[in-house]
C-alpha cells in the first residue's frame, strides 16, 4: 500500500462512478415519474455499448470513435420510446410484480435480440482517438480518458439539474414525481410525458454504455450486471432522487476503490481479502442504509405502504379436489409405465420447481411481502445438504432434515430486518441480503467450492434406483405444498392476510404485524430449502448460481405466470415455465427471447395468470349458466 497507489484507485473509483451514475439516474428518473420498477434497464446500457461499437466499426475510418457518444444514446432514448409506447403503458396500473414480469421478460428478448445482431463473442472497441494515452499521477500512470469519464459525470449532472429547473418540461417531471393525478387533473398528458421520461432514462443508460467501450468490451452480460448495481445507487440515494443517484454512485464506487487498495490484510492473525468485498461492498452499503434510512440518503420518508385488498381464498370444491388427487394418483402410478424415461427426470424438476414457487406464494401473495432474493435459502438448503454429505458424511435423509433447518435459519435473521420495511423498500432488501449470501458461497472455495460449487452429491442407494427418488420428491413436494396450503387457511393464514390488507386494524385486534410476517417468512424459507435439498440431490451438486437473482426472478416468474391470487398458480406457474423452459431451450439456441415472448402475451393477455383466467372463466361460464335457466 502506499499513498500514490491509494490516490490513483480513487481516482479510478472517481471514473467508475460516473458510469455507474450514467446508467443509475436514467433509472431512477423513470421510477421517480412512472413509479415502474424498470428491469430492462441495464439491457439498454448493453444495447448502448454494442452499438457504439457497431457505430465506430462502420465510421471509424472517417469520424472515429465521437460519433459513437451520439448515435448509441439516440438509438436507445428511441428503443426506448417505443418500449414505453408498445408495452409499459399498458401496465402502469398493474401492480408492481406485473412490471417486473414485463421488464423482465423485455430482457430475454433483448439479450437474444443482441446474440443474433451481435453474437456471442466479446467485442472490444477502439481507444478514444485523442484520449490513448495516460499522464503521470504521483508516479503513476493513469488513463486520459478516465479523466474525461470523471468529468462526464458531474456535467451530466449538472445538466439534468438545470433541465428539470429551468424548463417548463422538467417543472413538469418534478411535478409528476409528487402527485401524478394532479398533473393530469392540470390538463397535462401523462401519456407522452411518461415517454419522454422513459426516452430520457435510456438515452442516459445508453450513453453509458458506449462511454464504457473503450474501458471494456461490449457483451451479453453486461445488462444483468449492471442492473443490480444500479438499483443499489436509486435505492442508496432515494428513489427518484437525481443527487441522490449521484452521491450514492460516489460511495459504492470510492468504497470499491478503497477495498482494491487495501488488498490482503492480515488483522488480528488473521488474512482477510478486501479485494474480495468488492463483490458485495454495494449490497453491505443498501442493507445498511434500508436499516438505518430506508428512504434512502437524499430520499423523502414515505409511510409504511398501505395495505392492498384482495378477494379472500376460497377453498377448494369437492370436484377440484378430487381432480387434483387424480393428478396425484396418475403421477405416482407414471413410473411403472414410464419406465427410465426423461419424463421421470423433467417431472422431478417440476416437483421441486413448484414447492420452491409455493414457497415464494406464501409471502408474496397472501402476505403482501415481494422478495427479489427467495433463492437464497433455496440455495443454503441445497448447500446444506450437500455439505452434510461431502463434510459430515450423513445420509440423504439427514441431510434432507437439515436442508430446510439451515434455509429457516437465514431466513429467520434476514426476516427480522425485511419485515421493518414494505414495499420496493423491502423488495431491495431481500436483494441485498441474496447477494451477500451470494457472494459468500461464490468466494469460500475452501468450504462450499467457490465457483465450482460442490459435486457428487447423490441419492441414497434404495432411492437411486428406478423410480425411488421420483417417488421421493412427488411425496415431500405435494406434502409441502399441501401444508402451506393448510397454513393459509389456518388462523395464522388469516393473520396473514389480515397484516397484508391493513396493519392498522390488524394491530389494533392485537395482532403484531411484524411478528406475523416473520413467521410467514421463516416458514417461506423453511419450504424453499427443502426444494434446494432435493434439488441438489436431484442434480448430484449444487453451484453458487442455486442462489443468483436470476433463480429468484424465476421463482417470481413462475408465481406471476400460475396466477398470484389463487393457491393452484404457483403449482400451474412452475408446470408451464420448467416445461416451456426445458422444451424451448432444447430446440433453438434463442430460447430467452421465445420465452421472453410467451411471457410478455400472458401479462398482457392473462394478467392474472393462467389458474385466474382459468377461474375467471369458469366463473363467468357459471353466472351464463345460471341465466339461461332463470325464468
Amino acid at each position: 500500500m502506499s499513498g500514490s497507489g491509494l490516490v490513483v484507485q480513487l481516482l479510478n473509483g472517481l471514473a467508475s462512478a460516473s458510469s455507474l451514475f450514467l446508467v443509475s439516474v436514467g433509472l431512477s428518473l423513470i421510477f421517480g415519474v412512472t413509479r415502474t420498477i424498470n428491469f430492462a434497464h441495464g439491457s439498454f446500457y448493453m444495447l448502448g455499448a454494442f452499438i457504439a461499437y457497431s457505430s465506430v466499426e462502420q465510421l471509424a475510418p472517417v469520424l472515429g470513435f465521437w460519433p459513437a457518444l451520439l448515435l448509441a444514446p439516440l438509438a436507445c432514448g428511441l428503443l426506448g420510446a417505443l418500449t414505453e409506447i408498445a408495452l409499459l403503458r399498458r401496465i402502469y396500473r398493474s401492480p408492481e410484480l406485473f412490471q417486473l414480469l414485463a421488464t423482465f421478460a423485455l430482457v430475454l428478448v433483448i439479450k437474444d435480440a443482441a446474440l443474433w445482431l451481435w453474437g456471442p463473442e466479446e467485442l472490444f472497441g477502439p481507444r478514444a482517438t485523442g484520449f490513448e494515452g495516460s499522464v503521470s499521477v504521483l508516479g503513476r500512470q493513469f488513463p486520459s480518458y478516465d479523466l474525461l469519464l470523471i468529468a462526464i459525470g458531474p456535467l451530466v449532472l449538472l445538466g439534468l439539474h438545470l433541465l428539470l429547473t429551468r424548463t417548463r418540461w422538467g417543472t413538469l417531471v418534478r411535478a409528476a414525481t409528487q402527485d401524478r393525478e394532479m398533473v393530469g387533473a392540470l390538463g397535462v398528458n401523462q401519456a407522452w410525458l411518461f415517454t419522454a421520461v422513459f426516452a430520457l432514462g435510456t438515452l442516459l443508460a445508453g450513453l453509458g454504455g458506449a462511454l464504457q467501450l473503450p474501458r471494456e468490451p461490449a457483451n451479453l452480460e453486461m445488462d444483468m450486471l449492471s442492473i443490480g448495481a444500479a438499483f443499489v445507487v436509486v435505492v442508496v440515494g432515494g428513489m427518484g432522487s437525481i443527487p441522490g443517484a449521484f452521491v450514492a454512485a460516489l460511495l459504492v464506487a470510492e468504497l470499491k476503490a478503497v477495498c482494491i487498495w487495501l488488498g490482503v490484510q492480515e488483522i488480528g492473525g488473521m488474512e482477510i481479502s478486501f479485494s474480495k468485498l468488492t463483490l458485495i461492498v454495494e449490497f453491505l452499503i443498501m442493507a445498511v442504509v434500508l436499516v438505518w434510512r430506508p428512504w434512502g440518503l437524499l430520499g423523502r420518508a414515505q409511510s409504511r405502504t398501505a395495505g392492498q385488498t384482495e378477494p379472500p381464498l376460497v377453498p377448494a370444491g369437492t370436484l377440484a379436489r378430487a381432480a387434483w388427487l387424480a393428478l396425484l394418483l396418475g403421477l405416482g402410478l407414471l413410473p411403472l409405465a414410464a419406465g427410465e424415461s426423461y419424463v421421470l427426470v423433467l417431472l422431478t424438476d417440476i416437483f421441486i420447481a413448484a414447492l420452491f414457487a409455493a414457497s415464494l406464494h406464501f409471502i408474496v401473495g397472501p402476505a403482501g411481502m415481494h422478495s427479489f432474493g427467495h433463492a437464497a435459502y433455496f440455495g443454503l438448503g441445497a448447500y446444506g445438504a450437500a455439505l452434510g454429505v461431502r463434510l459430515l458424511g450423513w445420509p440423504m435423509e439427514a441431510a434432507l432434515v437439515a436442508a430446510p433447518l439451515l434455509a429457516a435459519a437465514a431466513a429467520l435473521v434476514y426476516g427480522w430486518f425485511c419485515v421493518r420495511l414494505s414495499g420496493v423498500y423491502l423488495t431491495m432488501l431481500t436483494l441485498a441480503f441474496a447477494q451477500i449470501t451470494w457472494a459468500i458461497v461464490f468466494q469460500w472455495d475452501d468450504f462450499t467450492g467457490g465457483s465450482n460449487g460442490l459435486t457428487g452429491i447423490w441419492p441414497s442407494d434404495w432411492a437411486a434406483r428406478s423410480g425411488h427418488f421420483y417417488w421421493l420428491s412427488l411425496g415431500l413436494c405435494a406434502a409441502g405444498i399441501y401444508t402451506l396450503r393448510r397454513l393459509l387457511f389456518s388462523p395464522f393464514g388469516q393473520a396473514l392476510r389480515a397484516v397484508r390488507d391493513s396493519p392498522l386494524r390488524a394491530q389494533a385486534i392485537g395482532l403484531s404485524p411484524a411478528q406475523v410476517q416473520w413467521t410467514g417468512f421463516v416458514i417461506a424459507g423453511l419450504f424453499a430449502g427443502l426444494a434446494g435439498g432435493l434439488f441438489a440431490f436431484s442434480k448430484g451438486g449444487i453451484s453458487p448460481d442455486g442462489l443468483s437473482v436470476t433463480r429468484s426472478v424465476d421463482a417470481l416468474v413462475m408465481v406471476l405466470l400460475g396466477g398470484v391470487q389463487t393457491l393452484a398458480g404457483p403449482v400451474t406457474g412452475a408446470a408451464v415455465f420448467t416445461w416451456l423452459h426445458d422444451s424451448v431451450a432444447r430446440h433453438t439456441d434463442y430460447w430467452r427471447a421465445l420465452m421472453g415472448g410467451i411471457m410478455l402475451v400472458l401479462v398482457l393477455l392473462f394478467p392474472q395468470g393462467i389458474s385466474g383466467f382459468a377461474q375467471t372463466l369458469q366463473a363467468r361460464l357459471a353466472l351464463k349458466r345460471k341465466a339461461a335457466l332463470m325464468p
